[in-house]
């Protein structure tokens, strides 16, 4: 079970990178021992008592992680989402700076010939 004060609803837990870890490994070892992948996640999820949707999601992201399944690598879509937030910072400074100059041009052209 999850190590927390207050388990609440499945849907509303969180789960340390320990209890993520055992669980895929389980259902690795499971589906090893079994030679098959149905009913694998299902089986894990209710002996853990962590949701089904859950260990399925981290199942897929470890192979996904592991070179196992095509998609994006969690380091992958870290740096894609730093790469977004950059992009965003970048493009609110292009527009100060574009409504700076457009102030500073028009301060230009209004000022009295010498």
């Amino acid at each position: 079970m999850p190590t927390e004060k207050n388990p609440g609803k499945p849907s509303t837990r969180r789960y340390t990178p320990a209890e993520r870890e055992q669980a895929v490994r389980l259902v690795r070892q499971l589906r090893s021992e079994l030679g098959t992948d149905q009913g694998t996640v299902a089986r894990v999820a209710k002996q853990l008592g962590y949701g089904v949707e859950s260990v399925r999601a981290w199942v897929n992201q470890a192979d996904v992680d592991g070179g196992l399944k095509g998609g994006t690598s969690t380091e992958d879509a870290k740096r894609i989402k730093e790469l977004e937030q950059e992009v965003k910072e970048l493009r609110r400074a292009n527009e100060i700076l574009k409504k700076a100059s457009a102030y500073f041009a028009q301060a230009e052209l209004d000022r009295p010939p010498r």
